[in-house]
């Protein structure tokens, strides 16, 4: 497969993705304090959505992109 195919497809699958998962939470682990052998942790978490136009323009920017990669093989 060529590199044009292939970064359409990682493209379509994001899409797809940002329509399935719109909102996804990411958690930071972060060390505040070390003493000895105690350590102080904190858990930080930050919400994340997809917008759905970039999912839409994620998947129709893939689709063009693997057209065009199988129309060039042709």
């Amino acid at each position: 497969m060529g590199k044009l195919v292939s970064a359409g497809a990682v493209l379509v699958i994001l899409g797809v993705l940002g329509f399935a998962i719109p909102y996804f939470t990411t958690h930071d682990t972060k060390d505040i304090a070390k003493v000895g052998d105690l350590k102080l942790q904190t858990t930080e978490s930050t919400s994340h959505s997809v917008p759905p136009v970039a999912a839409g323009a994620a998947m129709l920017l893939g689709v063009l992109m693997l057209g065009a990669g199988l129309y060039r093989k042709a």
